[in-house]
């Protein structure tokens, strides 16, 4: 736990230099939404053990709810973000109470064919604008007072939502609640046969995870100006589950690693190789899959755990030496 402070105050410090160092502030706001996507998803998947294959139902739904209160009816910014956040819940209230009837491969057929659907009535409606989704979507000002526009003004607004999206998830993953969604993922019989109304447990975590992803897909949506199909495709909740596993489920900064090194691969990558960039993915992670079972943070941390384990060599020694003082003192 204290290790995991560090580190993230070390990354938050780092995230707050990025425009300082010269890093695109675009680019930095791309990896804090997904990065934010990644950790929604790691709650459900990571703490809960339910794999979702549909996450980008609520990411797009989000974005696309956003959109279309601040081009159509002229929202304010954090009214627009919220709205987008409490459209991405209910959703996954509705596909939540349907999928945690079912375990395991059932579980996530039934979230990819619910997001399937919300593919169709995004393509469909005639307030999503179709295979042109919503163009010119804009930032506004926060609080009346700090106009977005600026790329600087605007990066610092979605680190601070990470970081306190950061903080809530933590919150979740020590509390109560937290523990007993662990349980069931390591025990659910185990579970229902103490007496725990797990479905109950399970829904909240779905609902909670869709939120916080719908959360990310309406900021996403407010910094590049636009929501489309791609945020609804398959294709996206294909990538979230890649980050993910990229840098550690059930950890609280692998996922945050993980869709940095997607999204800075996709986006310094597309231009040197252009399509090719997507079996260099595949090939990271069938490389992770194999030498980095746990992925990269998860590696580190069993690593760190074996390591401190094991007594140094002089701590061998007085073992040694108290075991063999011990023997002595008990002979006749």
């Amino acid at each position: 736990m204290r290790g995991t402070v560090i580190v993230s105050g070390v990354a938050c410090l780092f995230a707050s230099c990025m425009p300082m160092l010269g890093i695109y502030p675009v680019f930095g706001m791309k990896v804090l939404c997904f990065a934010m996507f990644a950790c929604a998803f790691n709650l459900l998947l990571g703490f809960g053990g339910m794999l979702s294959f549909g996450h980008a139902a609520f990411f797009g739904s989000a974005a696309y709810a956003t959109s279309w209160l601040v081009t159509a009816h002229g929202w304010g910014t954090l009214p627009a973000l919220l709205t987008g956040a409490v459209v991405a819940a209910l959703l996954g209230l509705i596909i939540g109470a349907f999928a945690i009837r079912r375990r395991g491969i059932y579980f996530a057929m039934i979230t990819l064919a619910l997001a399937q659907l919300v593919y169709f009535v995004c393509l469909q409606a005639p307030f999503t604008g179709g295979e042109n989704g919503l163009q010119g979507v804009s930032r506004g000002q926060l609080f009346g007072v700090l106009d977005l526009k600026s790329d600087i003004a605007m990066y610092y607004l979605v680190l601070a939502i990470g970081i306190a999206v950061f903080i809530f998830i933590l919150r979740i993953v020590n509390s109560p609640f937290g523990q007993i969604l662990v349980a069931i993922r390591e025990n659910e019989p185990r579970m229902v046969s103490l007496g725990y109304e797990i479905n109950r447990y399970k829904l909240l975590a779905f609902v909670l995870s869709a939120m916080l992803a719908g959360l990310a897909g309406a900021l996403k949506a407010l910094v590049l100006g636009f929501a489309t199909l791609s945020d609804v495709l398959q294709d996206t909740s294909g990538e979230v589950v890649l980050m993910t596993l990229l840098g550690g489920s059930g950890t609280l900064l692998g996922p945050v690693l993980g869709a940095a090194v997607v999204v800075t691969l996709q986006e310094y990558l597309f231009d040197i190789v252009g399509d090719w960039v997507t079996v260099i993915l595949g090939a990271v992670f069938a490389i992770c899959v194999l030498v980095f079972r746990r992925g990269i943070v998860g590696e580190l941390v069993a690593w760190r755990a074996q390591h401190r384990s094991q007594p140094t060599e002089g701590e061998s020694i007085r073992l040694r030496r108290r075991g063999a003082t011990a023997g002595r003192s008990i002979r006749p």
